[in-house]
């Protein structure tokens, strides 16, 4: 070994721990825990009418904040494609305040790795079945309060949170005994409508979408919301002006066409009965070979979006679970 080399070793290995212990660690899990959560996988009609499905195991990964005794978390929902960086960068931001994360992974666990393209490889109320169970492990787990757990989703993942809140659905495949003290959808569909889905629990609903979006455009969720604030519901919807979807990001281009991917746009989906989601413009059962289902919308991050996002989640969760 060159002098220069063995210098510069034996220089780094003087070097004092506190030097270390410096750098800002508050993002940094004090435990990391992965936990099979035993699913099923199942049609839309089947989760609507209440039938079960084909047994599943799926995954979640427990961050553990650092503190001590039981822990508030945020359990946390992708989209249609997959666990992205997005789901990284929000674990860290909750982690540093105190908060756990408990990151749901729908896809593997089924063979899948993304659903952009072929979004009928996988109902999607599916989700909201592995929601449900990923809930009753964090409400037995000993580092969890059980009272404290949000959900927050983004996209399919988004969709997933903000129908989980339906009373309906708890009642039917809730086994926990636990429920959610606020839900967080980032840009979900709104396009379809469920019977009975103003009858929400009556904890706080807050939406975050993109004006620019056009994958799931915001204006379907306005009017789910207008319905739900007409029911005397707790939600509300955060806009920001060039937030395309995905816009929390932190990779990728600030605009990028999501060639191949499947959109819902221009549909109008309505549950009708036993458990059939049906096309409103053709009166026939949905499906994604549907004349309304229309290809290559765009996707990309936000810097300005997403600083601003965070600040608002992150000033919501505070309140919401009393943290200093």
């Amino acid at each position: 070994m060159k002098k220069s080399a063995l210098a510069a070793l034996l220089a780094a290995a003087l070097v004092p721990a506190t030097a270390f212990a410096e750098t800002p660690t508050a993002d940094i899990a004090q435990r990391t825990e992965l936990h099979a959560i035993p699913s099923m996988t199942l049609s839309d009609g089947d989760f609507l009418a209440g039938k079960d499905g084909k047994a599943v195991n799926v995954s979640g990964q427990l961050r553990v904040a650092q503190g001590a005794g039981q822990l508030p978390v945020v359990m946390l929902m992708h989209g249609s494609g997959g666990i992205g960086p997005n789901i990284d960068a929000w674990s860290r931001l909750f982690n540093t305040m105190g908060v756990s994360t408990f990151a749901i992974d729908g896809f593997t666990g089924r063979g899948l790795v993304s659903t952009s393209s072929n979004q009928a490889q996988l109902g999607r109320l599916n989700f909201i079945l592995d929601i449900y169970r990923g809930l009753d492990i964090l409400a037995k787990h000993p580092r969890v309060d059980p009272e404290r757990i949000v959900l927050m989703g983004f996209s399919r993942g988004g969709q997933a949170a903000l129908f989980a809140s339906l009373t309906r659905f708890h009642k039917t495949w809730n086994k926990s005994g636990a429920t959610f003290a606020a839900y967080i959808p980032f840009y979900p569909d709104c396009s379809t409508s469920y019977i009975d889905d103003t009858d929400v629990t009556p904890v706080p609903i807050r939406i975050f979408h993109g004006i620019a979006d056009d994958y799931n455009p915001v204006a379907s969720c306005k009017a789910y919301m207008a319905r739900l604030k007409s029911a005397g519901r707790d939600i509300e919807l955060t806009e920001y002006a060039d937030g395309q979807h995905g816009f929390d990001t932190p990779l990728g281009p600030p605009v990028v066409v999501a060639k191949g991917s499947q959109t819902v746009r221009a549909c109008t989906i309505k549950e009708g009965p036993a458990g059939v989601l049906v096309n409103t413009a053709t009166g026939a059962p949905f499906a994604y070979t549907d004349a309304c289902v229309q290809l290559d919308p765009h996707v990309g991050r936000n810097a300005v979006a997403t600083a601003a996002a965070q600040a608002a989640v992150g000033d919501f969760v505070r309140t919401l679970f009393k943290l200093k």
